[in-house]
């Protein structure tokens, strides 16, 4: 994909953004910390495990800085950006705490929250200056806003030739069989009127929603504020849906004409700024993957899911910058994949986790380390919900996860109610990678239900519930542990 089209505006505006950045951090340096993923990928579990293992103590031996015992401690900052709502760490530990506990509501609009990290560095020079400060501000934002930033390459027709080769697959027949049919009986030349256009926005609309469900799992799904359309909802910008080619010249006042309007509307209202005042000024990424999800529903899924992830990808800023470059533009010189919720399998297939991970960025990889990005793949789960088990099936040992699915969860003939607690072996991953996007391959029997979070949480050595986890210490390390030494 080629690089993102910016306007001298544009980069005036990231320029100023940076250099505010760089004013505030002249004493206490900043480092911003993009955390994003597609729909139910984890991302408010995410962060909100991050904060609240760092405010405590917790123990997170794979974070250098503290098992080295070089980590003085954190604490929650003053926010940093008064036109950015702020991360509501509080409500969602309320959530994961509660009685019962429930997970908290999923991420639906971007949004800030600043850690100050207090540590002691290992550099013989800086320790003479005594203890070292660094400011994390940690930017959440939806994956599917993501998806949109490619939009700014493309015209109306092509997006729209592009939205209706997709909805014609035979994957998603179903789904967009209701917005096609409006469709096809529409003359994109006829005169405008807002009922038509609203009508074909809310089937479009439904239609992506429908793909979004668990049956399907696609990703590959923008505009992404039709399914977050927080507080735009109804407004022209958000009234729009792809139109074939006309046949003839058009008039200003014509439907396919009005469309193409709201078309570009979206992309100076919603898309652009957000790329300019957001976006452009991370520093460091980790992009949460629920693989899982997408193995469930089969290898058009996964297909899918590598579409996407490489289109979100392809739209960072990537590369090396140095202190000085920095000040007007900024580059992500880390990005971190993280497979979620590992605790849906057992620790034996991790592995594989990785591999198929590994698998569906590989092209956006290879595209980052020629920048000079460094990424890394990793299987995570951010707060664990399942503990492991053994049992006997013929003579034979399987590795379960034992655990309450939520309720409503169905495995075969059985519904779960919520409360009762069972031993699951969810199925082995494939060796290849390469098998589960073809369609022709049978695919490997799996289940992974959603499961509750933990009742049962051990305190630690302040007496705060310290939430069970896999991998977090370690994805933390690689996303700030060297500006900490």
């Amino acid at each position: 994909m080629p690089s993102l089209p910016t306007t001298l505006t544009d980069e005036l505006g990231i320029a100023l953004g940076n250099l505010a950045d760089a004013a505030t951090g002249t004493i206490t340096p900043t480092l911003r910390l993009g955390v994003t993923g597609l729909s139910r990928a984890g991302k408010t579990i995410f962060i909100t495990a991050l904060i609240h293992n760092l405010l405590t103590g917790a123990r997170l031996p794979g974070f250098v800085p503290m098992a080295e015992g070089r980590l003085i401690g954190a604490r929650l900052a003053e926010h940093p950006d008064n036109a950015t709502p702020r991360f509501a760490y509080e409500n969602h530990l309320a959530a994961l705490t509660g009685s019962p506990p429930v997970w908290p509501e999923s991420t639906r609009r971007i949004s800030q929250l600043r850690l100050t990290l207090r540590y002691q560095s290992n550099n013989w020079l800086k320790a003479q200056f005594g203890t070292q400060t660094l400011n994390l501000d940690i930017v959440d934002y939806p994956g599917e806003w993501l998806l949109d930033l490619p939009l700014l390459t493309k015209t109306y027709a092509e997006w729209s030739a592009e939205a209706l080769a997709l909805a014609r697959r035979p994957a998603r027949e179903a789904e967009a069989k209701p917005f096609l049919d409006a469709l096809a009986s529409l003359d994109p030349s006829r005169e405008a009127d807002d009922v038509t256009a609203e009508t074909l926005a809310a089937a479009f609309t439904q239609y992506l929603r429908a793909s979004k469900g668990d049956a399907r799992a696609l990703s590959t799904l923008p505009p992404g504020r039709f399914l977050m359309p927080g507080d735009l909802e109804g407004s022209p910008a958000l009234t729009f849906a792809p139109l074939p080619d006309p046949v003839s010249t058009l008039r200003h006042s014509s439907l396919y004409a009005m469309l193409e309007r709201r078309y570009e509307a979206y992309k100076s209202v919603v898309v652009r700024p957000f790329f300019r005042d957001h976006f452009a000024r991370l520093d460091r990424q980790i992009v949460l993957v629920d693989a899982l999800r997408a193995l469930n529903a089969g290898p058009e899924a996964v297909a899918d899911l590598e579409t996407a992830l490489t289109a979100v990808l392809s739209c960072f800023r990537q590369g090396t910058s140095n202190p000085i470059s920095r000040l007007l533009t900024r580059r992500i010189d880390k990005i971190l994949f993280a497979a979620t919720k590992a605790d849906l399998l057992h620790h034996t297939s991790h592995t594989r986790l990785e591999a198929i991970l590994n698998r569906l960025v590989a092209s956006a990889a290879r595209r980052a380390h020629f920048s000079g990005t460094e990424t890394r793949p990793l299987a995570i789960a951010a707060i664990r919900a399942t503990r492991e088990g053994a049992i006997k099936d013929n003579g034979e040992t399987l590795h379960t996860i034992i655990g309450t699915p939520e309720e409503g969860q169905r495995l075969g003939d059985t519904v779960y109610d919520g409360k009762t607690e069972i031993a699951l072996f969810p199925g082995d991953l494939p060796e290849n990678p390469d098998s589960l996007f073809k369609t022709h391959e049978s695919t490997p029997q799996l289940n992974f239900l959603r499961f509750l979070p933990p009742k049962i949480l051990s305190p630690s050595q302040t007496g705060d519930p310290v939430f069970p986890h896999i991998r977090l210490d370690r994805a933390l390390d690689f996303l700030i542990g060297d500006k900490m030494q």
